[in-house]
Order: C-alpha cells, then structure tokens, then sequence
C-alpha cells in the first residue's frame, strides 16, 4: 500500500509526464504542441514507407528536396505548413483532412 506521498513507480512516459507537468498551463500546452508534431511527423513517415518510397523519392514527387521531406519526418520540427501537406497528400494519392476538436483540460496518450 501506497502513502499520500509516495507514488507507485510506473514505466508509462504519459503518466510519468502528466506527473512532472502537472497543472501548469504553459507546459500542457508545450506537451500538446510536442505531440502534435510527434503525430504529424509519424503519420508522414508511416505513409511515405507504406507507399514504398525513399524520402527523395516522395520529394521528387512533391517537387522540393530530400531535406525537407526528412525534416517534416522530424518530431522536432515546427515549420509544417498547409500546402506542403496538401502536396504531401497528393503525391500519396491521399486525402488530407483537418479537425478541430475540442481541448481536452487533463493531456492524454497521443
């Protein structure tokens, strides 16, 4: 049995993070903003390596560079902009769809 402070040891990051986070709001929204990139970056990569490509082969498609592709593939990366999505999308025969949804108060798993 767990005291009121102490803490059950977990190896869950979302749990881990919500803990460290708390209730701050300007480090939920640098969490949220993280894994909103993390999602973006994710779902490129997924689709491009689905598709079979190399990342220069989908740039060619696109009609940029290797570099950007790879930087867009970057969970680090901040820059994605609508229309290089939507060109993304394009040359993946996908469609791209944008939702707005409603901002949960608690941060969930991504």
């Amino acid at each position: 049995m767990h005291t009121k402070l102490e803490r059950p040891k977990t190896t869950d990051a979302v749990q881990i993070l919500d803990t460290m986070v708390g209730n701050d709001p300007t480090l939920q929204k640098l969490v949220q903003d993280a894994r909103l990139n993390s999602r973006v970056a994710q779902r490129l990569y997924d689709l491009r390596t689905k598709a079979k490509l190399s990342q220069a082969e989908l740039a060619r498609k696109v009609g940029t560079t290797q570099s950007v592709i790879s930087r867009l593939e970057d969970a680090d990366y901040e820059g994605h902009s609508l229309t290089m999505l939507q060109r993304i999308a394009a040359a993946l025969d996908q469609q791209l769809d944008i939702r707005f949804e409603p901002t949960a108060r608690k941060l969930q798993a991504a």
